[in-house]
């Protein structure tokens, strides 16, 4: 992976190729940053520049050995370590490495949960295990092929379990000889103090905006928020957050009309909306992701009563909705509305009753929306 694959970040990749042509490379440095917006993209991109023999001032050649290797991330003196589940197949990251590799190369933007999905899991459990320190030291103590660096990444070192963190403290303060860490990290506040002391923290910000508006539409760069990867779903996603937009304002215009206008005809219209959401064709992670997409809607219509449409993140749509809707999303109720589509997405997580779930929903939507 090379500096001009990397979207946007140009005073950081400026900062790292300076490090090398000026030969002033920290031996532990941490890049953090929010998710998606090519973090562990650059550490890679660094490594493979520092490594190129061919090296210009803008970018590692792309041709010579080392960065054909490092375009299958099968250096040799490249090395990862990344949060696992344990299985039967090993407790170590070179168990999973196959995985990592192919993750890298076909979707370079890619979160914890979308990891944990390419391994078969659904779970926040995965961690970096106690014995992956000892694999770390053992792979740095091997002497570097072609005398160049040996470089450790670890992605989401706040994953790393006490023990594992704590044997790695030596390492970090007095590694061998040209070896370079580098921790790619959303949460560093939740990494030991004793290992944010021992590292160069690089913040990697937000994407631009109009950066973003180049490769997507101005509505899905404004509500990414400086996120690749969220634009690149949100793309993806369209489709999918039309229909629930219509959802959602079918929902709220006739909890409305019921509460305010007593208009029965819009309650049985509720009850159709119900059951055709419960609708065993529609599967319960949509149903889930729709009462996701849902509160989000409540906290912009919440928000968008500010009056600061910098803080609001919507489609042309939803804006135009918000504008006639925002007044009945209130401190009075906007809690209780969020703590209702909260509790029947837990609810059809738990394999609930979807057509009970959601008709009750309707029910609590009328008597809050009237608040």
């Amino acid at each position: 992976m090379r500096f001009r694959d990397i979207i946007g970040q140009e005073p950081v990749k400026q900062q790292l190729r300076l490090s090398v042509q000026q030969n002033r490379i920290p031996h532990a440095q941490l890049l953090s940053g929010p998710e998606g917006v090519g973090k562990l993209q650059l550490a890679i991109a660094y490594a493979q520049y520092l490594t190129c023999p061919h090296r210009t001032e803008e970018d590692s050649c792309g041709q010579c050995p080392s960065c054909l290797q490092f375009q299958n991330l099968q250096h040799p003196d490249l090395h990862f370590a990344f949060p696992i589940v344990k299985t039967d197949n090993g407790d170590t990251c070179d168990a999973f490495m196959d995985d990592w590799r192919e993750m890298i190369t076909t979707h370079p933007y890619f979160n914890l949960d979308d990891w944990y999905h390419a391994l078969g899991v659904e779970t926040k459990q995965g961690m970096i295990y106690e014995k992956e320190s000892g694999e770390i030291l053992r792979k740095l103590s091997l002497k570097s092929f072609g005398d160049g660096y040996k470089i450790m990444i670890i992605w989401q070192p706040e994953k790393m379990n006490t023990t594992c963190a704590n044997k790695l403290l030596k390492l970090l303060e007095e590694p061998p000889q040209k070896t370079l860490f580098l921790l790619v990290s959303e949460h560093p506040d939740e990494l030991l103090s004793t290992i944010l002391s021992r590292v160069q923290q690089i913040r990697v910000p937000k994407l631009d905006e109009q950066l973003l508006s180049q490769l997507f539409s101005p509505d899905i760069a404004h509500i990414a928020n400086g996120s690749y990867l969220a634009a690149q779903r949100l793309s993806d996603e369209s489709e999918q957050n039309n229909q629930f937009f219509n959802d959602f304002v079918a929902l709220m215009r006739r909890a409305w009309k019921v509460g305010r206008q007593q208009d029965y005809a819009a309650l049985q219209e509720l009850r159709k909306w119900s059951n055709d959401m419960a609708d065993a064709k529609i599967g319960r992670e949509r149903q889930k992701a729709f009462l996701q997409y849902a509160q989000k809607q409540v906290r912009e219509n919440y928000i968008y009563n500010l009056q600061m449409p910098q803080m609001n993140y919507q489609t042309a749509d939803e804006s135009a909705f918000s504008t006639k809707f925002a007044p009945f999303i209130h401190s009075g109720n906007v809690e209780a509305i969020m703590n209702e589509l909260d509790r029947a997405e837990q609810q059809i997580a738990q394999n609930g009753n979807a057509k009970i779930i959601f008709f009750d929903l309707c029910l609590q939507m009328i008597v809050l929306i009237k608040k």
